[in-house]
């Protein structure tokens, strides 16, 4: 007999690979995931409650010193459960007091486990002032770079004609318009739509509404459908909307960002702008935390870190860290020596729920991540 530790990217397919049972496999499925959540502000005698469920069904709760005798009257405590496990509990809570009720519906939103194939956004910017030079092109070169970027292996182009770096400024619309007009007329009358999908980088609806038609079904807002208008087209288009999440605006967000708890208050906002959209009729939404959008260093590492937690919103994930500055902050570095620190960002980003990757280098995305999927592909049978 020889044994050793493997890891498992893919449970039911390895269980299937194995030959269990058809109906055990899901059973042995819901066993092998294990969730660890941070529950905030417990009452002291729902954690005693919850604690006692959880050892009754072989989960368990973390909690502090002096809860048994109720030093405190809120806790925070840590719960380590299986998705089978959160079936049970969320059963068990609905009867409970003291929150416990409204805590059971929660928890089954994390057993939520839908996977999406990884797809690679590709940026493209029609001015003069982005922050990565090489990212920029003029309505002439910006067919030629476009095809390219679907050879080397976007699924997405995004195309913006106003800065969001920090510190820039808006334009008018009329003026952005004039920037992005033209190409997407070539799109259009190329039919590139027809080979890949494309996204505009806008919160202005003059903008949007014309490019709509010109063969493009994605709308990258940075301000998360703050615009009613902007929700109305997409709903109209029936078009992709991504809400990403940002404090205060492009020209001040870096000034001094604060947060009391980023992961809560960027879900917060995440969460009942999409309910809005789903409100006006949009069907298609993605996610987007908001890499270096008025977050400081710790700020983006925790979401980054604990972007998994964002995957129960039922929503595809978006990640864009692509030459950031969040990587000169750890290893000084200039924009165009920072691309292995996004892949790194980016390859990890994929491991913890994120499955549209926004980049300005494609190819080299593009073999990363056939490579770590082909890593991720091998099981032991």
């Amino acid at each position: 007999m020889q044994i050793y530790k493997i890891s498992i990217s893919d449970a039911k397919s390895l269980f299937e690979k194995l030959g269990c049972d058809k109906g055990g496999i899901s059973i042995l499925n819901s066993k092998s995931k294990l969730h660890t959540i941070y529950i905030k502000n417990l009452h002291v005698a729902a954690a005693n409650i919850l604690k006692q469920d959880a050892l009754s069904i072989g989960a368990d709760l973390a909690v502090p010193t002096g809860v048994i005798i109720a030093k405190d009257k809120y806790v925070n405590a840590i719960l380590i459960a299986s998705s089978k496990h959160l079936k049970l509990l969320s059963k068990k809570e609905l009867a409970q007091p003291f929150g416990l009720k409204n805590l059971a519906k929660q928890l089954t939103s994390y057993i939520l486990d839908k996977k999406y194939k990884t797809k690679i956004m590709g940026v493209l910017n029609a001015n003069e002032d982005s922050f990565f030079k090489n990212s920029r092109f003029n309505e002439v070169e910006a067919i030629s770079r476009i095809e390219r970027l679907i050879e080397d292996g976007a699924d997405i182009i995004d195309i913006g004609a106003v800065s969001s770096r920090p510190g820039s400024l808006p334009v008018e619309p009329e003026i952005e318009l004039s920037r992005v007009k033209n190409i997407a007329d070539a799109i259009y009358s190329t039919k590139l739509y027809e080979k890949a999908r494309f996204s505009i980088d806008s919160y202005e609806p003059l903008v949007i509404d014309y490019v709509l038609n010109k063969g493009f079904d994605i709308v990258n807002d940075i301000t998360g459908l703050q615009n009613e208008e902007v929700i109305k087209l997409c709903a109209k288009y029936n078009a992709t909307a991504v809400i990403m999440h940002m404090q205060k605006d492009p020209t001040f967000m870096q000034v001094n960002p604060v947060y009391e708890d980023v992961i809560l208050e960027v879900e917060e906002f995440l969460e009942k702008q999409m309910l809005k959209a789903k409100e006006f009729g949009v069907k298609d939404i993605v996610l987007d935390v908001g890499i270096g959008f008025g977050k400081t260093l710790e700020h983006n590492l925790k979401l980054l870190n604990h972007l998994e937690h964002f995957k129960h919103l039922g929503c595809e994930l978006l990640i864009g860290a692509s030459r950031k500055s969040m990587i000169d902050k750890i290893v000084p570095s200039t924009i165009e020596q920072r691309l292995p620190g996004t892949l790194a960002i980016h390859l990890e980003s994929i491991k913890k729920g994120a499955s549209i990757i926004r980049c300005h280098d494609v190819k080299e995305h593009y073999q990363s991540i056939k490579v770590q999927e082909a890593i991720l592909s091998q099981e032991i049978l």
